[in-house]
């Protein structure tokens, strides 16, 4: 596993920052209503910490951020409601850009007071920014003096904003949040307290059950991983990993909120059915499993929680952890499903860490290497 030590935004001062423009990588990539209304502002909250540092400081803050997937510029991906929730929570007037560079966002930069923010349009509505193309990259970091990414949702991703302006700025550094993410999250892999346990679900985890051979009637299941599978249940064997599957299921007739169910052993899934939670034998086990563990991994639900009737599983598991946690257990929830589900169970703020990155958290656990970070200056280590 690389060592992730790198320098991080808390290691500057007003010394450092007082009159500097800093372009700080944030994911304000937030969900949002027919009406432009944010629906969770999760992200943006967890951005303020950064923000509020470095205006403290006297810096000039460059926002720059993306939000859904638009193909070149699409009004309804715009960065424009995202301002009003932003302002507040800074307690200050956010600027808004209706461009991401050239000279009407240059005019604004410069000028820009000490300790005002300046939020630049969608970085997505240009095509160079996916492609991490080194001329759009130079013009982007040309409006800074250095670079903050805080954006660990995307920080995966080798893009303009993530990985190709830093070539351009120096120092790049790590912003608060994305650090806690490292922290928690490699620490995790690289020295759990043990008993350590991954609790991994989601629609694409249905191929682990057919790895043993077991018909699983209409679930969804990836052909092409059942072999990943089998010798993942192999491998467990061999290293003497306990490595716990649904012994039963809640199987519904159809994929709807008011489908018939039942509740039959894992092994005996009828044609034309489909698993969409976990049966109550299987919540048992694997709650008097979690019981001895100190650390734990969620990352995925237990079944569709989004249909009350099929929310059983993955809130058991959300109350179990948030019991655990209560004991001090670490407990890390991993992006996406598992976040919306521990919000609705209404014990997001017990659980130790919640990722803001689905898919940069799965692939740092995996032990990859992610650009975003990687790029960043590293720590200066200090002689004890």
């Amino acid at each position: 596993m690389a060592t992730m030590a790198k320098k991080s935004v808390g290691d500057l001062g007003a010394a450092e920052l007082e009159g500097k423009r800093v372009l700080v990588r944030a994911d304000l990539n937030v969900p949002l209503d027919d009406n432009q209304n944010i629906t969770d502002d999760t992200r943006v909250r967890a951005a303020i910490p950064t923000i509020k540092h470095l205006i403290s400081n006297g810096a000039k803050v460059i926002l720059s951020s993306h939000l859904g997937r638009p193909k070149g510029v699409t009004p309804k991906f715009s960065l424009a409601p995202i301002v009003p929730r932003l302002s507040e929570l800074l307690g200050i007037q956010v600027q808004k850009a209706d461009d991401v560079i050239g000279p009407e966002v240059e005019k604004l930069v410069s000028a820009l007071p000490n300790g005002s923010v300046l939020l630049l349009e969608n970085v997505r509505f240009y095509k160079e920014e996916e492609k991490n193309d080194p001329e759009f990259a130079q013009k982007l970091a040309s409006l800074a003096d250095l670079y903050v990414n805080d954006a660990f949702g995307t920080a995966h991703r080798a893009h303009a904003s993530t990985e190709g302006v830093t070539k351009f700025l120096k120092p790049s550094v790590a912003g608060f949040l994305l650090q806690k993410e490292l922290d928690y999250l490699v620490g995790a892999v690289s020295s759990p307290k043990r008993p350590f346990a991954a609790i991994v679900g989601g629609s694409k985890v249905s191929s682990k059950i057919g790895a043993q051979g077991l018909s699983v009637g209409a679930s969804l299941v990836e052909e092409d991983k059942l072999e990943l599978a089998t010798s993942l249940l192999a491998k467990a064997k061999e290293k003497g990993v306990s490595l716990m599957l649904p012994t039963d299921v809640v199987i519904a007739d159809k994929f709807a909120p008011d489908a018939n169910s039942q509740v039959v052993p894992a092994s005996a899934i009828p044609d034309g059915w489909m698993g969409l939670d976990i049966g109550p034998d299987s919540i048992a086990t694997f709650n008097a499993a979690l019981e001895t563990t100190q650390t734990v991994i969620w990352n995925g639900p237990m079944g569709v929680f989004e249909f009350d009737k099929f929310a059983v599983g993955t809130e058991a598991v959300a109350k179990k952890l948030a019991e655990l946690s209560g004991k001090g257990v670490t407990t890390i929830i991993g992006g996406g499903d598992s976040v919306a589900a521990v919000e609705k169970v209404g014990v997001a703020d017990v659980m130790s860490h919640i990722s803001t990155g689905g898919g940069a958290s799965l692939e740092l656990l995996e032990g990859k290497e992610l650009p975003g970070v990687v790029a960043l200056d590293e720590a200066v280590p200090v002689a004890v």
